[in-house]
């Protein structure tokens, strides 16, 4: 299983050397660029990106069940890359491929010190769970969170330490990891997102103020106030 890609006529090998030979022909800054964003920037975006969705969904006017069940979807983005790579690590100690700068000359290497196994490639399998994951919480920002999981995995064929197979087979992992498990985790996470929701300390999390209010929470002009929900309102 070593030799996955050893041959030279390799497709797999071909471009590999074709995407990788772009950072020898791109300025040095433009490599330092892409070595960071492909390392850590990527990442760094997607958490950003989530963040961003959870920040939007709050406040979207909905009854709690449903608020529940989509912070739920959001709770289970971090988790699918979480549990992919995971089931990434008995892959890699099976297959056992090589970086492909062991056993190909001439590549432009951008990042050293990498001497684990290169297939499953862990950068491809999470950025593409949490972009899959997420585009089954909303679809907008999980289209974001999809390209920027394609864009992951370009830069590192390029950054000469995984085969594009490599890239693939992490995006396939990751897919099959968010939408498989998707409808477990919303099983699991939505009654305790329900219980979260009902806190008057941590409700804020999963449902914002403005939108208790927009749907019917808010005090009505002349009604009598409940000074135990008033509460619970200032404290959301």
């Amino acid at each position: 299983m070593a030799g996955l890609a050893a041959s030279g006529s390799n497709p797999d090998v071909d471009l590999l050397y074709d995407i990788n030979g772009l950072a020898k022909d791109a300025p040095h800054w433009l490599d330092r660029v892409v070595e960071f964003v492909g390392e850590y920037g990527l990442l760094f975006a997607m958490v950003l990106l989530v963040l961003w969705c959870w920040w939007t969904v709050r406040r979207r006017p909905g009854t709690a069940e449903d608020a529940a069940a989509a912070v739920a979807a959001l709770v289970w983005v971090p988790l699918a890359a979480a549990v992919a790579v995971l089931v990434n690590v008995p892959i890699r100690g099976f297959v056992e491929r090589p970086r492909p700068f062991l056993d190909h000359q001439g590549l432009e290497v951008l990042v050293s010190g990498k001497t684990d196994y290169s297939f499953v490639s862990d950068h491809a399998t999470i950025t593409m769970a949490m972009g899959v994951a997420l585009f089954v919480a909303h679809r907008k920002f999980g289209l974001v969170g999809i390209g920027l999981g394609l864009l992951e995995g370009f830069c590192r064929v390029y950054m000469g330490v995984h085969y594009p197979t490599d890239v693939v087979g992490g995006f396939a992992l990751g897919t099959a990891v968010a939408l498989l498990l998707s409808p477990v985790a919303a099983l699991l996470l939505t009654p305790v997102l329900k219980a979260v929701e009902r806190s008057p300390r941590v409700g804020w999390v999963v449902r914002s103020r403005s939108a208790r209010r927009s749907q019917g929470d808010a005090v009505i002009p002349g009604n009598r106030v409940d000074p135990a929900s008033e509460e619970r309102d200032l404290a959301a």
